[in-house]
């Protein structure tokens, strides 16, 4: 939902398709390295139905300390999500692909939002939690609506990358991959 709405904006003719890939990090998967394994699987599961479609995959990984934290999907592990990233800054690793098999296109690219968390306490994140349920994203902070709250600091270069698909970069490769987003 987050990422066709971001889609949205670039008024782009498009179709959602689910990619059905199994996003559980490898053995001594970093992070980065987990975000563009998955951004590209997904892309590919796709393309592989469509191949004549550039075809974009995406995925978030956040990243603490070189540890992975994925989508908590239920209250206690969001909890123990972030009692674990108060007062810490937490990279969100946010990976994209774009491809199109019939053409032979395939770029994938990687834009890192470092954002610092409040020292929050445990009221506070009760409080989030049952005001948002993120339990669908990555480290179960949502910046695009209370979960600014969490927040003490966002630095990156692409505003829409913490929310799930940096469209700055997506918008590079489409063009790469011969569609052109601002069309005259």
């Amino acid at each position: 939902m987050y990422r066709r709405q971001l889609l949205e904006r670039l008024r782009l003719p498009f179709d959602v398709v689910a990619s059905h890939v199994d996003e559980t990090p490898l053995h001594l998967e970093t992070p980065p390295q987990l975000a563009c394994r998955l951004a590209l699987a997904k892309a590919e599961s796709v393309a592989m139905q469509f191949p004549q479609a550039v075809v974009i995959g995406s995925d978030q990984v956040a990243d603490l300390n070189g540890q992975s934290l994925g989508k908590p999907g239920n209250h206690e592990r969001a909890v123990a999500q972030l009692r674990t990233m108060r007062g810490q800054t937490v990279v969100f690793q946010t990976a994209m692909s774009v491809l199109c098999l019939e053409s032979g296109f395939s770029q994938t690219e990687l834009a890192q939002v470092r954002v610092t968390f409040r020292d929050l306490t445990d009221a506070q994140i009760e409080a989030y939690l049952h005001a948002e349920m993120p339990y669908d994203c990555a480290g179960s902070a949502k910046s695009e609506g209370l979960g600014i709250a969490l927040l003490q600091r966002i630095d990156n270069d692409d505003p829409t990358a913490l929310i799930g698909l940096p469209l700055i970069r997506t918008c590079q490769l489409l063009e790469a991959a011969g569609i052109q987003v601002l069309q005259p």
